[in-house]
């Protein structure tokens, strides 16, 4: 999903937004409101994000690659609407998309 309809499923049908990416890549900001679990805890923090299954939801990482494994793991859970964010982290920020602070 680009970042038009992202920003639009975030507007329109307050998507879930979950960042991946570890701790240490973290601290370089994150889009606004996003729930940050590091692929590496999903399976163990999984549950919380069991309330939000309603929602769609938006995973991204660093630049897209760890988020296609982070949206297989999001099925298990229960999701439904499961949305990649194309180029990750990196595209929003480039195209000068709104962040916040870690």
């Amino acid at each position: 999903i680009g970042n038009l309809n992202a920003t639009h499923l975030i507007n329109h049908q307050n998507a879930v937004l979950l960042d991946v990416r570890e701790a240490k890549e973290f601290e370089g900001g994150k889009l606004p409101n996003a729930v940050h679990i590091p692929l590496s805890q999903l399976d163990s923090r999984g549950a919380e994000l069991a309330k939000l299954t309603s929602r769609p939801i938006i995973v991204y990482c660093a630049r897209g690659q760890r988020s296609r494994a982070a949206a297989a793991g999001l099925q298990t859970l229960g999701f439904k609407d499961i949305y990649q964010l194309s180029g990750g982290f990196r595209a929003w920020k480039d195209a000068g998309l709104p962040l916040e602070s870690a």
